[in-house]
C-alpha cells in the first residue's frame, strides 16, 4: 500500500505546500551533471565516473537560473533531503510534464534507512529548458517488509 503525500511530506526537507501531492510529493532540480569519463561495476566493488556541472543560464529579472538540455543523458540531483522510514521502500517516477516533453526520468528503489539528496538519470528526447527548482518527479513511499536498513555507499550522499 502506497502512503499519501502528508505522510510523505514528513519524510523530506524542504517540501513547500504547493509540492505535496496525494499520493507522493514532487522533486525538484537542483543540479544537473554530465558524465565526463567512464564509470566501473565490478563484482567487488563500483566506481561513478568523472562528471561536471551544466552551466546554468540566467532567466528574467530575478536571476533564476535554468539548464538549456541538447538530446541526451543527464544526471540530475533533487534539491530535498530524502529519508526513508523502515518499514517502507521510496519510488520516484518522473512528472507528467517531463514525459509530455519528450523527457524521463529514471531511479532505483530507495530502501528503507536510506538518508540523502538523491540523484536520478533524466533522458531528454528532445531539447528542452528546465529551470532550477523546477518540480520533475514526485517521490512515493510503499509499505515494505526487510532486512535491515540500508547502509550502503550512498547514504548520506550529497548531504
Amino acid at each position: 500500500m502506497f502512503r499519501d503525500g502528508s505522510f510523505v511530506a514528513d519524510h523530506l526537507d524542504p517540501v513547500t505546500d504547493e509540492q505535496v501531492q496525494p499520493n507522493g510529493v514532487d522533486l525538484t532540480l537542483e543540479t544537473v551533471f554530465e558524465q565526463r569519463e567512464p564509470g566501473r561495476i565490478g563484482r567487488d566493488g563500483k566506481e561513478v565516473g568523472t562528471r561536471s556541472a551544466r552551466p546554468v543560464e540566467t532567466l528574467g529579472d530575478d536571476d533564476r537560473g535554468v539548464h538549456y538540455l541538447p538530446r541526451g543523458a543527464y544526471v540530475v540531483r533533487y534539491a530535498e533531503r530524502i529519508s526513508v522510514p523502515e518499514g517502507h521502500v521510496g519510488f520516484v517516477l518522473p512528472r507528467s510534464t517531463l514525459l509530455r516533453n519528450s523527457c524521463t526520468l529514471q531511479t532505483a528503489v530507495w530502501d528503507a534507512g536510506y538518508e540523502g539528496r538523491g540523484e536520478g538519470l533524466l533522458q531528454v528526447g528532445y531539447d528542452i529548458e528546465i529551470e532550477e527548482g523546477a518540480r520533475i518527479g514526485q517521490f512515493v513511499l510503499a509499505h515494505a517488509d526487510h532486512v535491515g536498513t540500508y547502509d550502503g555507499s550512498y547514504q548520506g550522499e550529497n548531504l
